[in-house]
C-alpha cells in the first residue's frame, strides 16, 4: 500500500472540467496495484479511507501537518489486517482478534515496529475517529474497539466521558522537569548572544548572535511556540512605545500561524521588544537590504511584497492582510527592499528556520563549557519556562503592581484593570492560547504548579511577618513526623 500527497499543478492537461476540491498536500492511500476497485462500481475499503481523509479539515484536524498522521495509522493498520487476511472493514470479530494481535506488534514485536505507549495511543484515538466515521456513513458495520464509561474529577467540574480499552496506561507527565530555573534561562540568553555565565566574552565566534538572542528573548518572553515565532514577520511587530514602560506590551500572535487558526494576544516586557527592534533596525537591514535572494522553485512562485504597515501590504500589486498569510506563504514574501520578510533571516537575506538547531548547540556549548547539569533545550521547552515563571509573577502580584502604576497616570486603563482583576490562570489562559483554563490547569500540572503557589505563599508570609523560615521548617518537618505515626 502507497502513500502519496495529493498536488493539483497541471490539472489542466487531466481531462477534468474544473479544478479538484482537494486540498494540496492532503494524503492519499492507494493500493499496490493501483486500483481503487475490484470491479465497476465496487469501490475498495480504501476509497471510504481517502473520503475519511479529505473530511478532516472539516471535522477538527485543520492542520495540513496532522493530515499525513492520520494517513499513516490507518495504512499502517490497513496493512496488518490485509498480511492477516482481514478486511478493513470486516466482522466485530475478527477486527477484534486482529487489534489484540496488533497491540501485541506494536508493544512486543520486532524492535522497529514497537511504539511507545503514547504513540500507540495516538493511534488508538485516529482509529476509533475512522472506525466511528464509518460506521455513521454505513461504511462498517461494527468497529474493534470496547468502551467503558468513566467519571473525570478535575477541581470542581465533573465530566463523564468514554474511555477506549485499548489505549494503555502512561506515567503521571509531571514528574519531568520541562522548563528552565530562572538561573538556567539567563545563562541560556547569554550563550545565544555569545557571552559567558557572566556577561562576558566566551570567545565564541558564532554567526547572527544578536538576532539569535534578540528572538530566543522575545520566545522567552512571550511563550510563542517553534511556528509562530519562526514565521513571524518583521512588519508585525508592535511599536516599541516612546519611553519605557513597567506594564508589558500586547504582541499579536496572527491566526496563519497560530496553533488552531486562532488569533491571540501575548505580551512582551520593553526591553525584550527594545532587543527585536533594535536587531531589525541594524543587523537585519545588513543582510536584507538589496539582497538578491528569492524563493527556491519548489517553494513557488515570488510574493513580492510592496507598500508595508504592520497589518499588511500589497503582495504581487493585490492589497492582503498578513493576518492569514500561512507558513508555506510568508517564507516566499519578498521584502520591497529585498530579502525575505520573515523577522529572522540569514546572512544573505533569505528567511531562517532552524531554529531547533540553534537552540540545541547552544544548550550543547554551555554543558561543554560552563554548566554540565545543563539540559537539553528545545523551543517547546521555552514556552515551558514562560509559563512557569509568568504564572509565578501573576501570583506574586508583579504584574498587579504595574498595572496599579500605569493606572495611576490613566494610561493603558483596560489592560492594567484586566491585569488587576482576572484571575491568573485567566491571564495565562489567553497568553497561552488555550480554549479553557482545564486546558491550562492540566498543561501547568506537569510543570510543577504547586511550587509556584508554595513559594508565592511562603514568600508573603515572610514579608508581611505572618511566617519566619524557621517556622516553615517546623511546620513540614510536622507532617512528616505525622506520616510516620501513621505507619504504625
Amino acid at each position: 500500500m502507497e502513500l502519496v500527497f495529493f498536488k493539483a499543478e497541471g490539472w489542466e492537461s487531466w481531462g477534468l472540467e474544473h479544478k479538484p476540491v482537494i486540498p494540496d498536500g492532503m494524503p492519499v492511500l492507494i493500493d499496490s496495484d493501483l486500483c481503487f476497485e475490484d470491479a465497476p462500481a465496487s469501490p475498495r475499503p480504501l476509497v471510504a479511507a481517502n473520503r475519511w481523509l479529505r473530511e478532516l479539515p472539516s471535522s477538527g484536524c485543520p492542520e495540513p501537518g496532522s493530515w499525513g498522521v492520520y494517513a499513516r495509522a490507518v495504512r499502517d493498520w490497513a496493512v496488518f489486517l490485509d498480511d492477516h487476511g482481514i478486511g478493513l472493514f470486516d466482522d466485530r470479530a475478527r477486527l477484534k482478534a486482529a487489534l489484540s494481535s496488533y497491540a501485541v506488534h506494536r508493544s512486543s514485536g520486532p524492535l522497529e515496529v514497537r511504539f511507545a505507549a503514547t504513540t500507540w495511543n495516538q493511534h488508538v484515538s485516529i482509529l476509533s475517529s475512522f472506525y466511528r466515521w464509518a460506521v455513521e456513513e454505513k461504511y462498517a458495520n461494527a468497529e474493534p474497539f470496547t468502551y467503558r464509561q468513566a467519571t473525570v474529577f478535575f477541581a470542581d467540574q465533573t465530566e463523564r466521558r468514554m474511555v477506549n480499552q485499548a489505549a494503555r496506561r502512561v506515567p503521571k507527565p509531571h514528574v519531568t522537569i520541562k522548563y528552565l530555573e530562572g538561573d538556567f534561562a539567563e545563562l541560556f540568553l547569554r550563550g545565544l548572544r555569545g557571552l559567558g555565565p557572566n556577561g562576558e566574552d566566551d570567545r565564541f565566534r558564532g554567526r547572527e548572535l544578536a538576532r539569535n538572542g534578540a528572538v530566543g528573548g522575545a520566545v522567552l518572553d512571550t511563550g510563542l511556540r517553534l511556528q509562530e515565532f519562526t514565521y513571524y514577520l518583521a512588519a508585525e511587530l508592535p511599536p516599541l512605545p516612546p519611553k519605557p514602560t513597567a506594564l508589558p506590551i500586547p504582541f499579536p500572535v496572527a491566526s496563519g500561524i497560530a496553533k488552531g487558526r486562532k488569533f491571540r494576544t501575548t505580551w512582551i516586557t520593553y526591553d525584550k521588544l527594545a532587543e527585536l527592534h533594535h536587531y531589525c533596525d541594524v543587523d537585519r537591514v545588513l543582510a536584507t537590504e538589496g539582497a538578491a535572494w528569492r524563493p527556491p522553485s519548489r517553494w513557488g512562485s515570488p510574493l513580492l511584497v510592496s507598500e508595508t504597515d504592520q497589518f499588511g501590504g500589497r503582495i504581487n500589486g493585490r492589497r492582503i492582510c498578513w493576518e492569514g498569510l500561512r507558513p508555506v506563504e510568508r517564507r516566499r514574501l519578498v521584502a520591497p527592499d529585498g530579502g525575505a520578510m520573515l523577522l529572522a533571516v540569514r546572512a544573505d537575506g533569505g528567511p531562517f528556520t532552524a531554529w531547533p538547531t540553534v537552540f540545541a548547540r547552544t544548550a550543547a556549548r554551555i554543558r561543554d563549557r560552563f554548566e554540565p547539569r545543563f539540559p537539553h533545550v528545545h523551543p517547546h521547552r521555552l514556552r515551558h519556562t514562560f509559563s512557569i515563571a509568568t504564572l509565578a509573577r501573576l501570583v506574586s502580584g508583579y504584574y498587579h503592581q504595574a498595572a496599579q502604576l500605569v493606572r495611576d497616570t490613566d494610561a493603558e486603563a483596560g489592560l492594567a484593570l484586566y491585569l488587576a482583576k482576572a484571575d491568573p490562570l485567566i491571564v495565562l489562559r489567553d497568553l497561552l492560547g488555550h480554549t479553557s483554563v482545564l486546558t491550562t490547569e492540566k498543561y501547568l500540572r506537569r510543570l510543577d504548579m504547586t511550587r509556584i503557589f508554595r513559594d508565592a505563599y511562603e514568600q508573603a508570609g515572610r514579608d508581611h511577618g505572618l511566617i519566619s523560615d524557621a517556622e516553615a521548617q517546623r511546620e513540614a518537618d510536622a507532617e512528616f513526623d505525622e506520616d510516620e505515626g501513621d505507619l504504625w
